[in-house]
This record gives structure tokens, C-alpha cells and sequence, in this order.
């Protein structure tokens, strides 16, 4: 990928998670399963616990996220809204199947939407929103 370190993209626009609770580690981890994302650099915070930053590829695109830090923040977590993170791939299904099976909370199902996608939505485990969207295929919902 150009334009990219290991810290993450030098252009563009990339989502940066705040994963609450102390859970970054684990949302690596989920990201690997539900949707097959590449570690590039985790970068641990001085308290041991938390991680200050980490680096992920997903469907070829970058996604940084962190730990909560309320001691830095203006204002407290909570209710994660106001933005899905949307994945353009192959094969919805799979994709959204994979997703389920590692934990995610299906929000919309998948159907073959007006615009010509097959397309649905999920929650990952950490509150953030998902959608999958591909070409559409002749599996049945």
C-alpha cells in the first residue's frame, strides 16, 4: 500500500477505533477472526495495560485503534454511534457469516438491496458498527 508505515496511512482517511474497557488487545484479535485483519504495530501505553496505538489492515485498508484514556479525553466514552465502518468485499456472505460466528450482533440481515448490492449490517463486540456490502450472489438470505 503506498502512501503507508506501520503506524499507519500518511494520506487519506482512516478510521481511529477507541475500543472502551481496556479491550484494544482483544479487538485485535476479534478483527483477525471475524474479519481477517493483519497486525502491522501495537504500541503499549506506560501503564502496562493499555495500548496507546495499534495498526491493523482490513479488506486492504487501514483501521487504527487505541484504549481508552478518559484521563486525556475532553470528553468520557460511551455509547459508540454516529459512524459505520463499511467493508466492500467479495462475498458479503462469508464476510457477514464470519463476522457472526466470531460474535458480532447482526443489526440488519443481508438482502440484495435496490442500488444492486448485497449488502447488510452487524455490531462488533466492542459498540462499533459494521457494513457488508458485494456484487449480489445467488444465496438466499
Amino acid at each position: 500500500m503506498s502512501g503507508q508505515t506501520d503506524q499507519g496511512p500518511t494520506t487519506g482517511v482512516t478510521p481511529h477505533l477507541r475500543i472502551p474497557d481496556k479491550r484494544a488487545a482483544e479487538a485485535i484479535d476479534w478483527y483477525r477472526r471475524a474479519f481477517e485483519a493483519e497486525e502491522k504495530m501495537r504500541t503499549p501505553a506506560d501503564d502496562g495495560e493499555r495500548l496507546m496505538h495499534a495498526h491493523v489492515v482490513i479488506n486492504n485498508g487501514s483501521v487504527m485503534l487505541h484504549d481508552e484514556f478518559p484521563e486525556y479525553a475532553s470528553e468520557p466514552g460511551g455509547k459508540i454511534e454516529g459512524v459505520t465502518l463499511h467493508l466492500q468485499v467479495d462475498d458479503a456472505d462469508a464476510w457477514y457469516r464470519r463476522a457472526i460466528d466470531a460474535g458480532a450482533t447482526p443489526t440488519m440481515p443481508l438482502s440484495d438491496m435496490f442500488w444492486g448490492d448485497r449488502y447488510g449490517q452487524l455490531r462488533d463486540p466492542f459498540g462499533h458498527a459494521w457494513s457488508i456490502g458485494s456484487t449480489p450472489t445467488s444465496k438466499a438470505d
